[in-house]
């Protein structure tokens, strides 16, 4: 018999300890809720949300697609949206990568990206080829292989039984490195750790470098120099190592451009993509790889050996068309590539706040880290939960933000990330400037009164 004080709803939750607000429509920059409240989306949803809500084109396509055809067998047929997708995605992206594997989430394309990579390396006659390098903080998903491969402590505790081991790197992060991102860059910004790491395990041992461009959520869109992946390129060119870019975040041209790699001049062997591909609309990622890689296989065993039910899925590849459509005909990475300075000189004034240590990013991506003391840049006790208490406080001023914790050493360290949609305006930009301020003192007095 169920107790009249029980919950109403039978959803399990992501938070199991709090009650979700309900949203019931979205438009453009803003979310509304059941209750009337308006929220201001400064974060995508989850670095998603990049066409922003409500666009009817993408909505209407989702529904024709649906009814003409929702779902083949990938592995018998394709159909006139797959084949559309693979183009619009292969018309951009860099270097020789042409040939594009839907799939659903970032997590199974990262998951699929290294096993295309292992499989390349046993059949061209490289077994010994079984390690992967990657750098640390980061994150690649939460599938075993995904994370494995991934470096956030908090979400490896419970299953580190079940992980493979994996070769980890310290991530070029400048505001934590002794160096502080100038020259002489220390070995992890200039890439030399990462060099001395492949060199160390054996050359020959290693498969694959997987690693965003651009920081995610576990370095606060911290931003390599100029000269760090052109260096990474060359030692893995040098040793025959594949090196896979993961962009579920930041490609789609969340920083600008439609490869996060693309203004340091290199290209990845192997490149995911997800969240803005799809805009939201529908769940959608994809592995995008060249020929010199699947020709292999198709020489041997015939296939990648990642078959899954809900891969080369037409009704989600209809949505992806119509969200790159959309992205391309109204100009919307030329968009965020031109308000990304906007956006970094307006949230330039949070620098002056109290507990912020750093404001970073490039394009519509921005991480700002907070510290107890900005001087030593050390961080909060995680006992104060200051991430999430500042999310929390973010939430009730009507905006949206990203918290992240661990950063600093695996457990302590906090920040928050900002994503909006490409066509969020100046004016709601200040918005976020206003709301983030309000919700950061807030905090600061909350968890000054606790201290």
């Amino acid at each position: 018999m169920t107790s009249p004080d029980a919950p109403t709803s039978h959803v399990f939750s992501r938070k199991l300890t709090r009650t979700s607000p309900r949203i019931v429509r979205g438009e453009g920059c803003w979310l509304y809720a059941a209750d009337g409240r308006a929220y201001l989306d400064g974060v995508g949803g989850a670095f998603v949300v990049n066409v922003g809500h409500g666009v009817r084109e993408i909505a209407d396509a989702i529904g024709r697609q649906a009814a003409r055809l929702a779902y083949v067998n990938g592995t018998a047929f394709t159909s006139d949206p797959v084949e559309e997708l693979a183009e619009e995605i292969a018309r951009r992206s860099p270097g020789d990568l042409e040939l594009v594997y839907p799939l659903s989430s970032g997590s199974e394309a990262v998951e699929a990206a290294l096993k295309l990579a292992r499989q390349y390396c046993v059949e061209s006659g490289q077994p010994a080829r079984r390690k992967v390098v990657t750098l640390s903080p980061g994150y690649h998903g939460n599938t075993l292989l995904a994370l494995s491969a991934s470096a956030r402590a908090h979400y490896t505790t419970f299953f580190r039984d079940w992980l493979v081991p994996v070769v980890r790197v310290p991530a070029p992060y400048a505001y934590r490195c002794e160096c502080r991102g100038v020259a002489p860059l220390c070995p992890s910004c200039s890439g030399a750790a990462l060099e001395a790491a492949i060199e160390r395990e054996g050359p020959d041992t290693i498969a694959a470098v997987i690693a965003e461009p651009v920081g995610g959520s576990s370095t606060g869109a911290s931003v390599p120099a100029p000269s760090y992946w052109p260096r990474v390129r060359a030692a893995c060119d040098r040793y025959g190592i594949l090196l896979v870019a993961d962009e579920v975040l930041t490609g789609a041209g969340r920083t600008g451009t439609w490869s996060a790699l693309e203004p340091y001049g290199v290209g990845p062997d192997i490149m995911t993509l997800g969240k803005g591909i799809a805009g939201g609309y529908v769940p959608l990622s994809a592995v995008v790889a060249p020929r010199r890689i699947t020709d292999v296989l198709a020489r041997g065993s015939g296939a990648l050996l990642h078959a899954q039910t809900f891969s080369h899925h037409a009704t989600l590849c209809a949505a992806g068309v119509a969200t790159l459509r959309y992205l391309r005909t109204h100009s919307l990475i030329e968009r965020c590539a031109a308000m990304g300075p906007v956006f970094h000189e307006r949230l330039a004034a949070l620098r002056e706040l109290p507990c912020v240590g750093d404001v970073r990013g490039r394009g519509l991506l921005a991480g700002v880290e907070f510290v107890a003391d900005p001087a030593s840049r050390a961080p909060f006790p995680r006992s104060a939960r200051f991430a999430e208490s500042f999310a929390a406080a973010a939430l009730e001023a009507g905006l949206l933000v990203w918290p992240n914790v661990g950063q600093a050493d695996g457990t302590h360290g906090d920040l928050a990330m900002l994503a909006p949609p490409f066509i969020v305006s100046p004016e709601e930009i200040d918005l976020i400037v206003e709301r983030f301020g309000q919700a950061l003192r807030a905090t600061v007095d909350r968890i000054g009164a606790i201290a």
